[in-house]
């Protein structure tokens, strides 16, 4: 293929590839339809043709040269002996007007809304320009509506086909957030989803906490300290303890450190259980990402005496803790001994300092000093060792040059 000399007229003046999906923009200029929509988008001020420098304004007809397509169709034929792949029809672009009518049928009375839901659905999955058009046709607002509707009426028809429309489009919609913001019914809705009895309930309630994570982070700070202990419960029991899936667990962690530090928050969700459901999710050895959310959120929760409480109460907490130091990432170290901080300094407990050494996390901490890490948490570690320094110095376990090189 490297020795084929392609015509010149069949790469795209941008891209240099190839055209696939010819277009023919009002400088008489052909592109990639994909190159010269996006460098319309991107460009600043008043865009110009890339290779004639005339105006070309962003909403431009951008006109299908199907003669271009068809020679260059007919020639990767004949020279597929070459290595040569014949290029695809590309599909039609969507129109605005076909997405309003999609909209309109979910709107209907006793029509069936999964035949639209699904075109949309296939629409949105296919690629970002359709996405736009969507976007611009008002889809947002229609899933947001859609979903609330369900919830209200107690249906679950469609709802995975709508929640994945709404997670497809969200990064290219403005109205989203103004939509949620304040919209305390719309999380009341994707709560509701969690705990239904639902066909295929894991892309459901997966795309569910999907969307209700990209929601959390845009409404505001009002809404975030009203929820409520079973907004709270309905994750940690439907979610992390089920397990129905990474994607849902990683969103569902996400979530809890996001309204983490909104008003009473931090309490509820220790009074929900999370510490305890945190814990076993760790002891499972999930991912490395999964991880360092979960180290993360547990130092948030462990800076409150109730959260704290519950993490002692776990006969293995320490013991986790303890292995994941210098095995994970730094980041996971450095939460690490923040937890063992808090707990060294506000809840040190006989028996949890013991703890501490029979399951290693003393020698950890010795090993941290030694180890080629960050000068802060070298210095947090020393704190810790002095803190309790009559407790352990006497111990067989630890080296005595560990004890007395940092007096």
């Amino acid at each position: 293929m490297a020795d084929i000399e392609i015509p010149e007229y069949f790469l795209c003046p941008i891209s240099l590839q190839i055209l696939k999906d010819p277009v023919t923009t009002i400088t008489g200029i052909t592109y990639e339809r994909e190159s010269i929509e996006q460098w319309l988008k991107t460009a600043r001020g008043n865009p110009t043709c890339p290779v004639t420098k005339q105006p070309l304004p962003g909403d431009s007809e951008l006109i299908p040269n199907h003669t271009l397509r068809r020679l260059i169709q007919s020639w990767c034929t004949l020279n597929a002996i070459d290595g040569i792949d014949r290029i695809p029809t590309p599909k039609s672009p969507i129109k605005k007007s076909q997405v309003l009518r999609l909209i309109k049928d979910l709107d209907v009375p006793d029509h069936p809304c999964t035949k639209a839901l699904m075109k949309l659905e296939a629409l949105a999955a296919e690629n970002e320009r359709n996405r736009t058009c969507m976007v611009e046709a008002g889809v947002a607002k229609a899933m947001v509506l859609f979903v609330i509707k369900c919830f209200k009426k107690g249906k679950t028809t469609g709802l995975e086909e709508g929640l994945r429309i709404l997670y497809l489009i969200w990064n290219q919609s403005q109205e989203i957030k103004p939509l949620v913001r304040e919209n305390q019914e719309f999380i009341d809705s994707l709560t509701w989803i969690l705990r239904c009895k639902i066909d295929n309930h894991v892309a459901v309630k997966t795309h569910a906490m999907l969307v209700l994570h990209k929601t959390i982070c845009v409404v505001c700070r009002k809404i975030l300290e009203r929820l409520q202990v079973d907004f709270f419960k309905e994750i940690i029991t439907r979610v992390l303890r089920k397990r129905i899936s990474k994607q849902a667990t990683k969103s569902a962690v996400l979530v809890l450190t996001e309204v983490c530090f909104a008003g009473r928050n931090r309490i509820k969700i220790v009074e929900a259980n999370a510490v305890f459901e945190l814990i076993e999710l760790e002891l499972e050895k999930p991912e490395r990402n999964i991880t360092e959310l979960i180290f993360n959120l547990l130092a948030q929760l462990c800076s409150c005496a109730d959260g704290r409480e519950q993490f002692l109460k776990h006969a293995g907490s320490i013991a986790m803790l303890s292995k994941r130091v210098l095995r994970v990432s730094p980041a996971t170290d450095d939460r690490a001994v923040h937890i063992l901080d808090s707990i060294s300094k506000f809840s040190a407990r006989d028996e949890a300092v013991l703890e501490m050494l029979r399951v290693g996390a003393v020698s950890k901490l010795c090993m941290l000093i030694q180890a080629d890490s960050a000068p802060y948490l070298k210095k947090k570690a020393r704190g810790i060792l002095r803190l309790h320094s009559n407790t352990w110095k006497n111990s067989p376990c630890i080296a005595v040059y560990l004890l007395t090189r940092y007096p």
